[in-house]
């Protein structure tokens, strides 16, 4: 019988470890695994192995290329598929800022598919830490969290990132009031997710399909809030038919990047009608992707090779004239001016006049860098 495995991510270091010892000392026998990186830009990583009472094991890993792909390939995923059989539960502590979907994608994989099962995707979030951290601009060398040497990432984006993927989150720490604030944050950031405080999920059950956790996130499916109010927290969301003028949205950007804590969601531009851009933006930066075609641009034989939820989403957005091609973006934070974003981003539309006008496009190089990053 497979082995249940649980990853556990978080940048919050204190909250993620009490949920790790939790999960130790409530499954007696079960295992916990963590690559400490901090010394990961010499070309170190050190194993930790421990389970409900002690450190088990301390090893220093080398790698040829420091990354986390490589560690999880070349030394995780090695380990677990040894320790499968030999653990009630393998739980995975990942290092600060790595992000749990490359971990997950990993282990569900053909080698391990019969020795191991994901059975959950846990981020662990520090209640006095997330509303701040969530509109933080640093980026992860500058605040010692890096995952590689080089890492360009920022701390709020893998912390949204973090939490959006996951099966479940877990606050710890904080006071009564840090917690409500949180929990409205995540209401508004996560709103299908499940918030345990103390309490943990069930992390022994069926296995995980990763590719249904990726179109939980993934933009041309994405699972996006809805419009809701919580006390000063407001979500928005924009959505309209007609494309987007590409010259006057990219004029909007840096407003619209940073009038908002969090936004996302796919869009098109009247000078790319046939491809799904996707916009993601958290604490002032942005990045714009393309994410592939959209359906009415593909020939119909074609869509069968797309996965259910693509289709199904592109039924529910469906146009006579225009196909699946939308215009979804939703914009998350506190006291969010709904009639000044709404026309703001009405503004940048296409008008009827400009149909048949040329246009420039200052999104190529933008998108092309994305794609070749």
């Amino acid at each position: 019988m497979s082995t249940p495995v649980v990853l556990v991510a978080g940048l919050h270091a204190p909250a993620r470890i009490a949920v790790v010892d939790q999960l130790l000392g409530e499954h007696p026998g079960a295992l916990s695994v963590h690559h400490d990186l901090k010394a990961i830009t010499q070309g170190r990583i050190e194993r930790v192995v421990r389970d409900g009472d002690r450190v088990l094991d301390r090893t220093e890993v080398r790698l040829a290329h420091g990354c986390i792909t490589c560690t999880v390939r070349e030394d995780l995923l090695p380990w677990l598929v040894r320790h499968a059989g030999q653990a009630t539960l393998l739980v995975v502590d990942l290092w600060d800022s790595v992000e749990p979907r490359s971990v997950a994608e990993a282990i569900d994989c053909e080698e391990a598919h019969d020795l191991l099962r994901l059975t959950g995707v846990l981020t662990a979030l520090d209640a006095e830490h997330l509303p701040v951290d969530i509109v933080r601009g640093d980026n992860l060398a500058d605040s010692g969290h890096q995952a590689a040497a080089g890492d360009r990432r920022y701390l709020a984006e893998v912390l949204a990132r973090q939490l959006e993927y996951a099966t479940a989150l877990v606050l710890r720490g904080g006071d009564t009031e840090d917690r409500d604030l949180s929990r409205a944050i995540l209401t508004h950031l996560a709103p299908c997710t499940p918030v345990f405080v103390e309490a943990l999920p069930e992390v022994t059950g069926a296995s995980l399909c990763t590719r249904e956790l990726a179109e939980r996130v993934d933009p041309p499916t994405a699972q996006l809030p809805c419009d809701a109010q919580t006390g000063e927290i407001t979500t928005v969301v924009w959505r309209r038919l007609r494309p987007l003028h590409p010259g006057r949205f990219f004029a909007a950007v840096d407003e619209l990047a940073t009038g908002s804590v969090r936004s996302r969601g796919r869009f098109w531009l009247a000078t790319q009608p046939d491809r799904i851009l996707a916009w993601d933006a958290v604490a002032g930066v942005v990045s714009v992707e393309d994410c592939g075609p959209w359906l009415i641009s593909l020939p119909e034989a074609a869509w069968e090779l797309m996965s259910p939820a693509r289709r199904l989403i592109a039924s529910l957005d469906w146009n006579p004239i225009i196909g699946d091609r939308v215009q979804h973006l939703v914009f998350m934070g506190p006291d969010l001016d709904r009639e000044r974003l709404l026309a703001l981003l009405d503004s940048c539309l296409l008008t009827p006049d400009e149909a048949e006008t040329p246009l420039e496009d200052p999104f190529v190089p933008l998108i092309t860098l994305k794609e070749s990053a």
